[in-house]
């Protein structure tokens, strides 16, 4: 309804003013429409501010003008007010318009085609190889999994990469603390357990004996020259990693396109490093090779180190240019902690000066750290919570309290495991992602609050009242029935919904789509308990059964769209 009251204020202020410039066009004007915070100013509002200057005149005498000309059956009145031009709608009318829509699309209400003939290829999760699957790597994980849904819900091609941490000098100080520490037997029988153990006894050992370090450099520089024993245990490490890896992966419902990392470039470097040079881009530093970005009030972008050895922003160029040449994107996004925010304006601009257009379209989608009850985590200091261990404890407390709210649910265990899962999926994604997040369990598994739990028991409860309601087939909705205000604050939250997941798609956000589905749920909720559904005449209760089935559907989306399961009981 927005973008269509858009679309009729950008012809109506032609209409009336044909010969002025500058005027906005109908998407910056949706992007100026409001609800009103007292219904009682109408169900939108314009502020005509933003044409004073175009059209040489006052906000009120604007919005007076304005509405004296507006035509439109959707609108039953429209008001002008203190510079604002306040809509009501024909409430029967709108309830009928969505729902017919969602009649039409039904579980593909909100997506599109925009995206189509484009691909988009998102790098997230990226795990380090011989390290566990901690609750660290979660918001990259779920903030690159709900993106990708999102892009491919509008048409959109879509790439997952899986840019596996399996090369530097962390891998040299993990083989040199096997060879010093380490026992075959142990990693085989307790796997990646028994990397971490090596991986935070070297740091520890190395605050007193400074030497190790230089052994963990020399050892990486036996992988970078293939050294048949240094990649025998690196390749060992990795095959481990990702077998554990797959578990939680799987748990979460997370799933990749590549897991072309790191070391997949090492015969793709050179190449990249010859190119800086040809085109005069290199220069020495200190023994070191570095792109000077001084201009750009940057540090040099380090692309060789002193003994020839590669860093992070040579792979990510070459990986750059490699998902280029082989996927043509139009955007590239990088779903990576902003502490690398430096790293990626460094990459982005070196490539820029290589003289690649599509720079512009590689994009850094930062977030927040993530602390579990008050605690900042540390891999190397042995301080962490391994994410397969959180997923199975929430999943356990969510049993624990389906059995005291609902003791006689079927199939309990499932729907602990949907409702735990989302319930630490909701947390992650539930606030602006460059916030840092403090995971609670009272507060991720609260079945009354803005948590996961309680949008999946509104779905739940949706599917409840559907099942209990006689066949409506036959029946014409009296959509006069959903003109009241709960009716008609939940029709507004659905009608724009498909706005709310293509803003998400343009700001990297899925906290947008989380918020919007919560919105819904607490809209239907409240509707639910101030309206008997099911009674009165049937027409009308057709009209209200509907408007159920538009929730159920739309809050199943959205949680889809983010990553989480809706059951159809709890």
């Amino acid at each position: 309804m927005m973008t269509t009251i858009a679309n009729l204020l950008a012809d109506t202020i032609k209409a009336v003013w044909p010969d002025a410039e500058g005027l906005p066009v109908a998407d910056e004007l949706r992007g100026l429409l409001a609800v009103p915070p007292d219904p009682a100013l109408g169900d939108y509002a314009f502020p005509c501010f933003r044409l004073a200057k175009p059209l040489r005149s006052a906000p009120p005498k604007i919005a007076e003008a304005l509405c004296a000309a507006w035509k439109n059956e959707g609108t039953a009145s429209v008001q002008p007010v203190n510079g604002y031009m306040n809509f009501f709608l024909n409430r029967a009318n709108f309830a009928a318009g969505i729902m017919a829509e969602l009649q039409e699309k039904k579980d593909r209400f909100g997506s599109g085609e925009e995206g189509k003939g484009k691909t988009v290829c998102l790098d997230y999760s990226s795990i380090n190889i011989a390290k566990r699957f901690h609750i660290g790597h979660l918001s990259t994980t779920m903030i690159g999994n709900s993106l990708k849904r999102i892009f491919d819900f509008l048409g959109y091609e879509t790439v997952g990469i899986n840019h596996l941490g399996d090369w530097g000098t962390q891998f040299g100080k993990m083989v040199c603390a096997y060879k010093k520490w380490g026992k075959k037997e142990d990693v085989e029988e307790r796997g990646i357990d028994a990397m971490t153990e090596l991986y935070v006894r070297f740091h520890k050992e190395a605050e007193t004996n400074p030497a190790l370090e230089d052994e963990g450099r020399a050892w990486f520089k036996k992988i970078e020259d293939n050294d048949p024993e240094a990649m025998e245990i690196f390749r060992w490490f990795k095959e481990v990693t990702l077998k554990d890896a797959a578990r939680v992966y799987d748990i979460l419902g997370v799933s990749f396109d590549s897991y072309a990392g790191e070391s997949f470039y090492n015969d793709k470097m050179e190449p990249v490093v010859q190119e800086l040079r040809d085109k005069g881009l290199l220069t020495e530093s200190q023994g070191a090779q570095v792109v000077d970005l001084s201009e750009d009030n940057m540090p040099p972008c380090l692309i060789l180190k002193s003994d020839g050895a590669t860093i992070y922003a040579t792979r990510d160029l070459a990986a750059a240019i490699y998902r280029q040449n082989t996927y043509h994107f139009d955007k590239c996004l990088y779903v990576v902690a902003y502490q690398q925010d430096l790293h990626f304006r460094q990459v982005f601009r070196v490539l820029e000066k290589m003289g690649y257009p599509w720079a512009k379209d590689c994009v850094h989608v930062s977030f927040g750290m993530v602390s579990f009850e008050g605690e900042a985590l540390s891999t190397r200091k042995g301080n962490m919570v391994l994410l397969e261990d959180l997923l199975s404890q929430a999943v356990t407390k969510a049993r624990d309290i389906i059995e005291e709210k609902s003791p006689n649910l079927e199939n309990k265990d499932e729907v602990a495991r949907q409702v735990g899962i989302g319930a630490v999926v909701y947390t992650d994604l539930s606030n602006n992602r460059i916030k840092d997040i403090d995971f609670r369990w009272d507060r991720a598994l609260n079945f009354d609050g803005e948590s996961g739990p309680y949008v999946q028991y509104t779905h739940a409860r949706c599917c409840s009242v559907l099942r209990k309601a006689p066949d409506f087939s036959g029946v014409t909705p009296d959509w006069n029935a959903l003109t009241d205000d709960e009716a008609q604050a939940l029709l507004r939250l659905i009608s724009r919904f498909p706005d709310v997941i293509r803003e998400a798609a343009a700001k990297y956000e899925p906290s947008m789509i989380t918020r919007a589905v919560t919105d819904i749920a607490q809209a239907y909720n409240k509707y639910y308990y101030e309206h008997r559904i099911l009674d009165g005449e049937p027409a009308q209760a057709a009209a209200r059964v509907a408007l159920t089935g538009a929730a159920k559907t739309v809050i199943k989306t959205g949680l889809f769209l983010i990553g989480i399961e809706a059951p159809e009981r709890m």
